[in-house]
C-alpha cells in the first residue's frame, strides 16, 4: 500500500508540475490524485471501512475550513476590486520606480501578514499589484516575492501562519517569545530574495496606470467597500482570538456583513447596476478551479497522513539525523511538497513538552522552517496557491525563477536563527 500510495502521489504531483505540456488543468490532476490516494487507503487499510470514512470526514472538516476561508477572502477582495477600491490606494502610490515599488509592496506584505495572516495578505497584495503593473512578467516576479514575504511575515506571529498558531495553541510556544526570536530570521528570509529581485528591476520605470474616471458617488462607494473589506479582514484574527472559533467562521461573518453593506449601498440603484456590484456576481468571478485544486492536493496529503507515512517519515528523520536543527530544516523543505500542517502535527505528536518544553529553540526553529519552506514551490503554501490562481502563474515558471530565491532566503534565515542561539 505504501509504495502504491507514493507512486500515485508522485505521479499526480508531476502532472500538476507539467500542467501546460500535458494541457490538463492542475485541478483535474489534484482531484484525481486525492481520490485515488483515499481509494487505495480504503481498499488496503487494516481497519474497518467505516473507520477510514470517519478519518476522511475528519480531514475534510479541516480542509473545508481552509477552503471556506479562501473563498471568503477571495470574494471580499473581488468586491473591493469590482468597486475600484484599489484605485484609491494606487492614487497614493506616487513612485514610478519598479524597484521602489517592490520594496514598498514587500514591507507592507511582511508586516500585514503578521497582523492578518499570510493567505489573506497574499490575496490582497497580489490583487493590488495586478492594478499597479501592466506587464504579465512583472506581475509574476512581484507575486513571487509576495508569496515569500507573506510566508516569512506569517512565521514570526502567532496569528500569521496556521503552523505557528498550532504551536501557540498547543503550548509549545508563547506569543511574545516567538515574535522576539523569529522577527530577525524571518526578516532575512524575506530580505535576501527581495534584494536580488530589486537589483533586477533597478532603473526600470512603471508604465503609467490609467485609472478610469468615476463619478463622486462611485468613488464614495469604492471607499466604503475598500475600508469595510480591509477592516473586516483585520477583524478575522481578532474574532478568532476572542471567540476561539476557527478563522473561517470570522471570514464567513465578514463576507455576510459585506453582503449586507453592498445590498444597502446599491438598494436604490437600477437592477443592472445592483447586479453588477453584488456579492453573487463577485462569487462567480472567484477562481473556483484553484479552490478545487487545493481540495485535491490536501485530500492526497491527508491520505498519506492517515496511512501513517508522514509520522513514519518524521520518526525516520529523527532516527537518522538526530540533530534538532537538521530535522527542522528537512521538515521545512518537505513542507514545500507536503502540506506543513500535518508535518507540524506529526512533530507535536512525536515530541512532548517534557522532551522540548515551552519556548524551546526546537519549536521556534520548526515554526520558522515549516512556515517559510513552503515558498520554494508555488503549491507549497496556501498563499502560493491563492496567488497562482489570481495571476495564473505556471508551476514550472515559479520553480525556475523563484524557487532558488526562496531557498536562498530560507538558508539565510536559518543561519541568523543559529547565530542568535549562539549569542
Amino acid at each position: 500500500m505504501v509504495i502504491l500510495l507514493l507512486i500515485v502521489f508522485i505521479a499526480g504531483y508531476l502532472a500538476i508540475a507539467f500542467e501546460h505540456p500535458l494541457r490538463l488543468n492542475k485541478a483535474a490532476s489534484a482531484l484525481i490524485t486525492g481520490v485515488l490516494c483515499w481509494t487505495i487507503y480504503m481498499v488496503q487499510a487494516p481497519t474497518a471501512g467505516h473507520t477510514v470514512t470517519e478519518e476522511l470526514l475528519h480531514h475534510l472538516g479541516e480542509i473545508a475550513s481552509i477552503l471556506f476561508f479562501l473563498l471568503g477572502a477571495m470574494t471580499i477582495v473581488e468586491l473591493i476590486d469590482t468597486h475600484n477600491g484599489f484605485d484609491i490606494i494606487t492614487r497614493y502610490i506616487s513612485t514610478t520606480s519598479k524597484s521602489k515599488l517592490l520594496l514598498l509592496v514587500t514591507i507592507i506584505t511582511f508586516f500585514l501578514s503578521a497582523l492578518l495572516d499570510n493567505l489573506t495578505t497574499a490575496i490582497v497584495m497580489a490583487s493590488l499589484c495586478a492594478k499597479l503593473l501592466q506587464s504579465k512578467e512583472d506581475k509574476r516576479w512581484f507575486c513571487g516575492v509576495i508569496v515569500i514575504a507573506a510566508n516569512a511575515g506569517g512565521a514570526w506571529s502567532p496569528l500569521g501562519d496556521v503552523t505557528t498558531t498550532m504551536l501557540w495553541i498547543g503550548g509549545q510556544i508563547t506569543a511574545l517569545n516567538i515574535m522576539k526570536q523569529l522577527l530577525l530570521p524571518s526578516l532575512v528570509v524575506c530580505a535576501i530574495p527581495t534584494l536580488i529581485v530589486w537589483l533586477r528591476f533597478r532603473g526600470q520605470k512603471i508604465e503609467k496606470v490609467v485609472i478610469p474616471d468615476s463619478s463622486a458617488e462611485e468613488k464614495q462607494d469604492g471607499k466604503i467597500i475598500m475600508v469595510s473589506g480591509i477592516g473586516f479582514l483585520i477583524f478575522v484574527p481578532v474574532f478568532k482570538t476572542v471567540t476561539h472559533l476557527p478563522p473561517f467562521m470570522g471570514m464567513l461573518l465578514a463576507l455576510g456583513l459585506m453582503w449586507v453593506i453592498t445590498t444597502l449601498l446599491h438598494k436604490g440603484k437600477g437592477p443592472e447596476l445592483a447586479e453588477k456590484f453584488n456579492v453573487a456576481k463577485a462569487l462567480q468571478k472567484v477562481d473556483t478551479p484553484s479552490i478545487l485544486f487545493f481540495l485535491g492536493i490536501l485530500l492526497a496529503v491527508s491520505a498519506l497522513q492517515s496511512a501513517g507515512l508522514l509520522r513514519e517519515g518524521a520518526t525516520w528523520l529523527s532516527d537518522k539525523l538526530g540533530n534538532t536543527y537538521l530535522i527542522g530544516s528537512v521538515l521545512g523543505l518537505l513542507s514545500a511538497v507536503v502540506d506543513n500542517v500535518p508535518l507540524v502535527a506529526a512533530s507535536q505528536g512525536m515530541y512532548d513538552l517534557q522532551t522540548y518544553p515551552t519556548d524551546h529553540p526546537f519549536w521556534e526553529f520548526l515554526a520558522l522552517t515549516t512556515g517559510t519552506g513552503g515558498s520554494a514551490v508555488i503549491i507549497g503554501s496556501a498563499a502560493g496557491v491563492a496567488v497562482m490562481g489570481i495571476e495564473k502563474i505556471d508551476f514550472m515558471w515559479y520553480l525556475r525563477n523563484i524557487c532558488w530565491l526562496a531557498l536562498a532566503g530560507f538558508g539565510g534565515g536559518i543561519a541568523v536563527f543559529l547565530l542568535q542561539q549562539q549569542f
